[in-house]
Parts: structure tokens; C-alpha cells; sequence
């Protein structure tokens, strides 16, 4: 039996005729940069986030980027956030001269620690970044409260989280802007890199809609410095027709990692190994992730059986060569630290069976009861 970590071709199988349907009007058109179906895309997000405006750009990257770019985040600026994520979270800080200020996780959530917040605010401190990794929403209110309390802007990295909530609110909708990635094997994937960016704010909304389009708004006039950050007509087609099937995935991921919970607290591995918690709130399930002190020679024994499995992430941020300026050392960061070296990602993509749920876990148990 073989089962890869993600399995893309199943989900074009079962939705390419409305792929089809919806590229073909496209490429009669050739209009590919922006327009209808662009701007249909940002309505249907920004509904589904609970956020009155979204503005489509290039990737989850050039989200990050754009709002930061959109409050004039500087050198000499700082910017708190998480050292366990993908790089673009710190690396969109950097390239504007700004200053990554890295705050250690909840070992048990994998997100920034708000009790480790406050002490990092300084007088350069112009904004936090949490980010919602492997599809649960970091604990939202106490982040807002210091925000509030420092006048903070909050950009929320929700690029593996869209659908998830907390106390009710989606993820994008809490914060000052909301940032989305519609890489392909996100829960919600483009058939290329796309992104968008949510807000409650017009006036912000509008400044990044200007930004990503080299600072104007009609063709050769530049109010301000911008990028190319436009969000193409056929991403935007596709993650259109996707949205219609997301709430239905986000259940069968649901559905997968309760059967993941269930078989390895039968067998007695939850006693060897670390699930993920069990919450109230809506988890997305990007990413079902357990947590093994052998997590190496587990991952090497999957894949003999044909099982891929992923790790994410094997060097936490504050210890990439790129950030040694920063000067962060061992031992600052020690949650993420661990879990750069315990954590292991099983195959959880909608269209897993069954049968193969129940063999990643025999496994599982093969492996920790030898």
C-alpha cells in the first residue's frame, strides 16, 4: 500500500469538469490579470473569513509583505512573532529592513506563547504576526489585549488555516488584516502560488489593493511605491470553484484525525507518542501532527512501508544561517527547538481512506511497540 503525503490528483478527479468550466470563459477571454474573476474570488474569501473586504494577491508570501508594506513597517522597526513556521512569516520582515523578534511556542498548540509576548514590546515594536499552524488558531484574545494595550497592528498568518476558527471567529477576522496562501496542497489551493489578504478596514483594504499593483490605481500613475503583487484571473478561477468544496474537506480532514486519535489511543501509542490536542474550537487540520523523541527513525520506518510522512520544520527560524544577525542562539527558543526535532506530519488530505488510515497506524504501533 502506498500513501503519499498529499494526493492532489484524487481532488482534481473529482471537481475538473467545474475546473474546466471555469478556465475555459478565461482563456476565451484572454484576460489574465485581475478583473471579474479576480474580484469574485476576493468576495466569496472575505464572506467565508467573516471580513468585509479581500483583496487577492501573488502568494501567501506577498500577503505577509503587502501589510506590512501597507502600515510602512521600516528599518529600525520590530516585529514580534513565532521562530516555528515557514520562513516567509520572518522573511517578509526582513526584506523590509525590520527586525524579526522571535517569542517561543506553546509546546502543546505549536503556536506563539502569548505569556511570552509582553516582555518582547519595546519602543521600536510596531507589530505581531501569529501565525495558525497546521490549521488551529493561536489564542487570539490575550495577543489582542497586548496589541491594544501597546497599539500594535496584528497580521494574522492564517496561511494554513483558512475555515479554522476560535470562540467563533474565523481565522483572518480578528486581527488589523488576515493573510492567506493558496499554495497547492493548502487546504484551499490554487493550481499555482496565490494568495489574499482579508480585512474590516477600508481604508486599509484600499491601500493594499493600491500596493499590489505597483502603487496606483489607474495605469502609469503611481501614488506611492508598490509591487507586482497581483493575483492572476485563472488562480483565482480555481480558488473560486474550490471554495464550494472546502467546508466538506475541512470535515473529512475532521474525520481523519479523529480516526488517527481513535486507532492510536486503542493500541495503546498515545502512550509513546504525543497527539494533538483535542479542541472545542473549529481545528482545519492542514496538518495532523504527533510528536516522537525517535521522530527520525520513525519517519525512515514509514517510508520502508511506503507511508510519506513530513516535517514541519526541521530548523526553527531564530537558528537559520540567514538570521544569525539577529543573534539568537540554542536554548532561547527551547519549545521550538523540540519540537523541530520531535514533530512528524501524517498523510491526512480528504480523500485518504480508511483502510489507509488504519495501516499508518498499525505501523505506528509496529513501530513503537518493537
Amino acid at each position: 500500500m502506498d500513501i503519499p503525503l498529499y494526493n492532489l490528483k484524487a481532488q482534481y478527479q473529482a471537481i475538473k469538469d467545474e475546473l474546466k468550466a471555469a478556465l475555459e470563459p478565461i482563456f476565451e477571454s484572454q484576460l489574465f490579470i485581475l478583473g471579474p474573476e479576480v474580484e469574485v474570488c476576493e468576495r466569496a474569501i472575505a464572506e467565508y473569513a467573516q471580513c468585509a473586504y479581500g483583496i487577492g494577491v501573488s502568494s501567501g508570501t506577498d500577503a505577509l509583505l503587502v501589510c506590512l508594506m501597507a502600515e510602512g513597517i521600516a528599518p529600525g522597526d520590530e516585529v514580534i512573532t513565532t521562530p516555528y513556521t515557514f520562513f516567509a512569516t520572518a522573511g517578509s520582515i526582513a526584506r523590509l529592513g525590520a527586525k524579526p523578534v522571535f517569542v517561543d511556542i506553546d509546546p502543546v498548540t505549536y503556536n506563539i506563547d502569548p505569556a511570552l509576548i509582553e516582555e518582547k514590546v519595546t519602543d521600536q515594536t510596531r507589530a505581531i504576526i501569529p501565525v495558525h499552524l497546521y490549521g488551529q488558531m493561536a489564542d487570539m484574545d490575550p495577543i489582542m489585549e497586548i496589541a491594544k494595550k501597546h497599539n500594535l497592528i496584528v497580521i494574522e498568518d492564517s496561511s494554513q488555516a483558512i475555515g479554522a476558527e476560535y470562540k467563533g471567529r474565523r481565522a483572518g477576522s480578528i486581527g488589523d488584516y488576515g493573510c492567506f496562501s493558496f499554495f497547492p496542497t493548502k487546504n484551499l489551493g490554487a493550481a499555482g502560488d496565490a494568495g489574499m489578504v482579508v480585512t474590516r478596514d477600508a481604508n486599509r483594504a484600499e491601500k493594499v489593493r493600491c500596493l499590489r499593483n505597483h502603487g496606483g490605481h489607474s495605469r502609469y500613475y503611481h501614488n506611492i511605491i508598490g509591487g507586482n503583487f497581483r493575483l492572476d484571473a485563472i488562480q483565482a478561477a480555481v480558488v473560486a470553484v474550490k471554495l464550494n468544496f472546502l467546508d466538506s474537506w475541512i470535515a473529512a480532514r475532521q474525520a481523519n484525525a479523529a480516526r488517527y486519535q481513535e486507532l492510536l489511543e486503542c493500541s495503546g501509542t498515545d502512550k509513546k507518542i504525543t497527539l494533538p490536542r483535542k479542541t472545542k474550537d473549529r481545528h482545519a487540520f492542514h496538518q495532523y501532527v504527533i510528536r516522537v523523541p525517535q521522530r527520525d527513525r520513525l519517519k525512515t520506518f514509514l517510508k520502508t512501508h511506503n507511508i510519506e510522512t513530513g516535517i514541519y520544520y526541521p530548523i526553527p527560524l531564530h537558528l537559520q544561517e540567514c538570521f544569525a544577525y539577529l543573534g539568537y542562539t540554542k536554548g532561547i527558543c527551547p519549545q521550538s527547538e523540540r519540537a523541530a526535532k520531535e514533530t512528524l506530519a501524517l498523510p491526512i488530505y480528504p480523500e485518504l481512506e480508511v483502510e489507509q488510515v488504519e495501516y499508518v497506524t498499525e505501523k505506528i504501533a509496529e513501530f513503537c511497540n518493537r
